[in-house]
């Protein structure tokens, strides 16, 4: 979805609690990435892997300029001839520690190994965040939940693209201004090397 179409939908859903929540939730999820410099990792269900949020959030991590949003798919069911971004599996959730992010998407309720392997992350010290359409176990356990309920005339996917944007779109005058003083420094760092001027 590009920004046209997002921004069309929170016109739609203007006066609704969308925008503002999906939102917040987006900056909650940078504001844990950004400082930490990464080690956000996505996982899904065994029958819901979020390849379309995997796809927005590195989209919008190299527009924005803030490569610390591009996330790591865990995969439940990784295949070893896959390519290396596509073979890591949920052995990498049981390795995860303090300074970085679990994403979990979640239509349906969460089977029990991953809620196991979730909690075990949350008390190594990773920070962890659910999308989910249920109330449960899951948004226990998460630090930041946000959950889209039947009757929120919404579906997962489309709070997925909300929240994709938003956090792209927040992270983008951080990181314009890190670039504006990075050009500033650079020149200044020219002039200062630069050879004394031919004498006349």
């Amino acid at each position: 979805m590009d920004a046209v179409r997002v921004a069309l939908l929170r016109e739609v859903l203007a006066g609704t609690e969308w925008p503002g929540a999906t939102r917040r939730f987006a900056g909650a999820l940078r504001s844990s990435v950004v400082p930490h410099g990464g080690g956000l990792l996505l996982v899904g269900t065994r029958e819901y892997e979020p390849w379309h949020l995997a796809a927005h959030l590195v989209d919008e991590a190299a527009w924005s300029g803030t490569p610390e949003l591009a996330p790591t798919l865990v995969r439940h069911r990784p295949r070893p001839d896959a390519p290396a971004q596509l073979a890591v599996g949920l052995g990498r959730i049981e390795a995860a520690r303090r300074g970085e992010t679990l994403l979990v998407v979640a239509p349906t309720a969460p089977p029990e190994d991953l809620l196991a392997r979730v909690h075990d992350a949350r008390r190594a010290g990773a920070t962890v965040f659910a999308l989910d359409e249920h109330e449960g176990d899951l948004g226990t356990l998460a630090h930041e939940a946000l959950t889209v309920p039947d009757d929120a005339g919404l579906d997962l996917d489309t709070v997925q693209h909300l929240v994709s944007a938003a956090a792209g779109e927040n992270a983008a005058p951080a990181a314009r201004g890190r670039r504006r003083f990075r050009d500033r420094l650079s020149r200044l760092a020219d002039q200062l090397t630069a050879p004394p001027p031919s004498r006349w």
